[in-house]
């Protein structure tokens, strides 16, 4: 039997003006808000198929939201993906707020648990098979992103253990050096990676025809 695997989805409350502010500028905030929340519904359209067929668990860590919302919106996404749970990201850099997560899902049992955001429109369930099958073989997997930075991490517990407090320190998030520098230090550590396919994270005014062609349906 495989072991348990948590599959954490990175998301942020779709409101106007407190997303996508990079594709807001030249969008508008309104359209930016739109498109975030229908790349966060795909995701977990997604996420929630490929966990619930598996018997994963799924956890979605949120920024952007008080307690209550919180609970308000858990509602309208057990639509999408019945069993999942929501929880606060917490404060800190990504590198933290991943770390944090990971953590959780290790100290609540997991032996494998895969990291994702929520700009992905090509994300498929053979991506998240993937790279829950890589993880069985190595202990780190990353999925690349064409920017520069990386659309998924994962990791299993022994691997975790060894330098997870260690890999996610000293990156410069947002920069097109995080991969690079990922597996730098995941060399450093004597950590074996697996990489996934590349794919492309929507932030920017380009990357709207790869949300295009892609057809996401509306949610």
């Amino acid at each position: 039997m495989a072991a348990p695997l948590t599959l954490v989805v990175m998301a942020r409350w779709p409101a106007p003006g407190r997303c996508k502010t990079r594709l807001a500028r030249h969008a508008g905030r309104w359209a930016a808000a739109q498109i975030q929340r229908r790349l966060t519904h795909h995701t977990l359209q997604v996420s929630g198929h490929w966990s619930q067929g598996n018997n994963h668990s799924l956890q979605v860590a949120v920024d952007g939201l008080a307690p209550r919302a919180l609970r308000r919106w858990q509602q309208e996404l057990q639509t999408l993906a019945p069993g999942i749970r929501l929880g606060a990201q917490g404060g800190g850099n990504l590198g933290c707020r991943m770390q944090r997560q990971l953590r959780r899902a290790f100290q609540g049992g997991a032996q494998r648990v895969l990291v994702i955001g929520t700009d992905l429109p090509a994300l498929e369930t053979r991506d998240l098979q993937d790279a829950a099958d890589a993880l069985l073989q190595a202990p780190l997997a990353f999925g690349p992103a064409r920017d520069g930075g990386y659309w998924l991490i994962g990791w299993n517990r022994s691997g975790f253990c060894s330098g997870g407090a260690h890999l996610m320190s000293g990156i410069p998030w947002g920069s097109d050096q995080v991969l690079e520098r990922s597996l730098a230090a995941a060399s450093a550590l004597q950590l074996p990676v697996s990489l996934l396919r590349e794919q492309n994270d929507l932030d920017e005014r380009s990357d709207l025809e790869d949300w295009l062609r892609c057809q996401l349906p509306p949610p």
